[in-house]
């Protein structure tokens, strides 16, 4: 009975086998003519990816997402305290407020300095006008006490009196020069207080920026992959605070051989099916093919030597598409690529994209 039961499972074993090999004939022989004109690898799916950092260092006040979780584009991922901020923007709103005071006492002593200068102006017209009277009295004085009719004292009273006329006038025109100079340094005042206020302006907008910076959000749509630190943790400038998958950049990369690797093209139409999930065919085009070769051996002779070389390929899955298979586009899936060498080569029935819902 056992050499019946030993003789039965041996019959089993060679029965299976053969089908294995019938299976595996089947495949090396009927696939490539149902794949004629189109390549295929195996890859994995793999995404572009961006750190969130804050710009100045601080302190992780809040992170507000977990690992896993969906982005979108603007969102609150975390936020930075800011306390030290608002009180350097306190201070440096003071300094604007001081600055502007200064304006304003700047413009005054501007106006002081125009009006000063207004009345140095009236006091040289007066000053003038006292000159020519006197210069009219001296004459006539003069040509009276030429002719005996007037005393000589009256003449020469007259005369003194032209010089301290003329002496009046060169004082107001100094008086009105020192008006001007002090109009032209009011007006430095009042140019250096409006440069104070612009730069203590300039600060407080640079720190609200930096505290609105501290506020970090999502630059685009993503998927957060790490949590790097944790709320408390003190972080310098530019240190990674969160790591997102970006969902706007997903691709598989494959490599093929030399000979197949030579007929891709940029633009080549890609099927690709990932081994979670077979029921999806993902359209997809190729975006890049190295100009370098991988594994490549170290010596290079014969033609089965060259077809050892391999060339990474990579190929993007268009946005349209990402948003319609977004939850099993996952970073590291396996999965087949299928190219499309040959244009005018069809793709097979089980290859063909399903129209959208």
């Amino acid at each position: 009975m056992s050499k019946l039961r030993k003789k039965w499972l041996v019959t089993v074993s060679v029965i299976v086998l053969l089908s294995v090999l019938g299976l595996v004939a089947w495949y090396e022989l009927a696939a490539p003519e149902d794949f004629q004109g189109i390549a295929r690898a195996n890859g994995r799916i793999e995404t572009g990816e961006f750190d969130i950092a804050p710009k100045m260092p601080g302190r992780v006040q809040e992170i507000l997402v977990r690992e896993g979780e969906f982005v979108e584009r603007g969102q609150v991922l975390a936020v930075i305290d800011t306390a030290a901020l608002q009180a350097q923007r306190r201070e440096a709103e003071a300094h604007v407020e001081r600055a502007r005071a200064e304006v304003t006492t700047a413009q005054s002593q501007l106006e002081q300095s125009e009006s000063e200068r207004a009345a140095a102006h009236a006091l040289v017209n007066q000053r003038m006008a006292e000159l020519d009277i006197a210069q009219k009295t001296a004459a006539r004085s003069s040509a009276l006490a030429d002719e005996g009719a007037a005393p000589q004292q009256r003449a020469d009273d007259d005369r003194a009196r032209v010089h301290r006329a003329d002496a009046a006038v060169s004082a107001a025109r100094a008086q009105v020069a020192a008006a001007d100079a002090a109009i032209a340094t009011a007006r430095s005042r009042v140019a250096a207080a409006e440069s104070a206020v612009e730069a203590a302006q300039a600060a407080v907008e640079r720190i609200s920026e930096d505290i609105e910076d501290s506020t970090l959000k999502a630059p685009r749509d993503g998927r957060v992959q790490y949590r790097i630190a944790e709320p408390g943790e003190v972080l310098g400038a530019g240190a990674p605070l969160l790591n997102v998958v970006d969902l706007r950049d997903v691709y598989m990369t494959f490599f093929l051989p030399t000979a197949e690797a030579g007929r891709v093209a940029i633009g080549s139409q890609v099927r690709l099916v990932l081994d979670a999930a077979p029921q999806h065919v993902i359209p997809a085009e190729v975006s890049f093919v190295a100009d370098v070769a991988q594994f490549t051996p170290r010596t290079v002779e014969t033609e089965r030597e060259r077809e050892k070389l391999m060339f990474r390929i990579r190929a993007h899955i268009p946005e349209e598409i990402l948003e319609e298979h977004i939850v099993e586009l996952k970073p590291g899936l396996p999965g087949m690529a299928y190219v499309r060498l040959d244009p005018d080569v069809a793709w097979p029935d089980h290859l063909q994209v399903e129209e959208p819902s």
